[in-house]
């Protein structure tokens, strides 16, 4: 991939990421039987997007798009806007918040590699 292509693709592999991230806290709500709501949505993604938002221009994660790019940066700010969303909502750090961690962590890395996944396939990346 020349470095001309890999500029072009960023913004396509950001708002392809939003819409996983978007995706991701949609089905949690109503998985849970809460309405979708815009206000369910900034509540569940707008922490874990602050996080990634900082730290992707650090680890390359659109400047040099790559699998462990991706895996770095979901490894890193995906429980980061989980504990911060914690923090802000007054949440405790019991072992319910652990295993919705662990289980967020695994759905959230579903619907990441699916649309990159896609991205693969229509040649965005």
């Amino acid at each position: 991939m020349t470095p001309m292509t890999s500029r072009r693709a960023s913004p396509y592999l950001f708002l392809l990421d939003l819409l996983a991230l978007l995706l991701f806290a949609g089905v949690g709500l109503l998985s849970h039987g809460q309405p979708l709501s815009l206000a369910g949505l900034a509540r569940n993604v707008l922490p874990v997007l602050f996080v990634w938002v900082l730290l992707a221009p650090f680890l390359g994660t659109y400047r040099r798009p790559s699998w462990p790019n991706l895996l770095l940066t979901w490894a890193l700010a995906f429980p980061a806007g989980l504990w911060l969303r914690q923090m802000v909502f007054f949440g405790s750090f019991g072992m319910g918040f652990w295993v919705f961690l662990g289980v967020a962590m695994g759905f959230s890395l579903l619907f990441l590699l699916g649309l990159r996944g896609l991205a693969k396939l229509l040649r965005l990346w």
